[in-house]
């Protein structure tokens, strides 16, 4: 089982990274959170999960170990596969998810894109003793990063990324169109990282 990743940053996109480790490129499916903190060229470690199916292996990467626990969590509940839990994170931090379950905050967990009344309703009965309380783990401040490459393209970069963790066109060509009116033509200047955080939050009110 791998427990985390360490190398070289080669690549990093709004929801992936890739991390050189002893010359092999390891590709990790990660939260926006995450991929902001990650710096190209320097060396970083993330935690790591291991997804294995049929006919795929798949890895993920957490900024820490906390976020890790929680995704694998998430996944105990039914119908909650890996990609659903990293939607769930990229929506809302783990304490926040914490909360949603304790509180039963159904609101909160139908605004993560796939989830509907009845799924959140599921997750609450099958987590409400798994999860824990907010606070019981470190939580996420990512750290400012430069203008990651290509960001001259950053809307398709978001738009992409958004359409990958669940979000319909329509609701993705929205919080783009949001998200540039905000930026007034800077956001060739931001992390596209930073900049689908901004349109996450954008459809998290909606």
């Amino acid at each position: 089982m791998i427990a985390y990743v360490r190398g070289q940053v080669t690549v990093v996109r709004p929801t992936e990274a890739v991390i050189d480790v002893g010359g092999v490129g390891l590709a990790l499916h990660c939260t926006p959170s995450t991929t902001s903190a990650l710096r190209l060229g320097e060396v970083a470690q993330l935690a790591a999960s291991l997804v294995v199916r049929e006919e795929s292996l798949t890895l993920y990467g957490f900024a820490d170990e906390d976020e890790k626990t929680v995704f694998e969590l998430l996944q105990t509940a039914s119908g909650v596969g890996p990609r659903l839990a990293q939607a769930m994170l990229s929506v809302h931090s783990p304490d926040d998810l914490r909360r949603a379950v304790a509180t039963e905050d159904l609101v909160a967990l139908t605004k993560v894109p796939g989830i509907g009344k009845k799924g959140a309703q599921r997750i609450v009965i099958e987590l409400k003793d798994k999860l824990g309380v907010p606070g019981g783990g470190p939580s996420l401040t990512p750290v400012p990063s430069g203008p990651a490459p290509g960001a001259a393209d950053w809307q398709g970069q978001v738009h992409e990324a958004l359409l990958g963790l669940g979000w319909s066109t329509r609701e993705a060509d929205r919080a783009v169109e949001a998200v540039a009116a905000e930026v007034n033509g800077d956001g060739q200047q931001q992390d596209v990282s930073a900049l689908l955080r901004k349109a996450l939050r954008t459809l998290a009110k909606t």
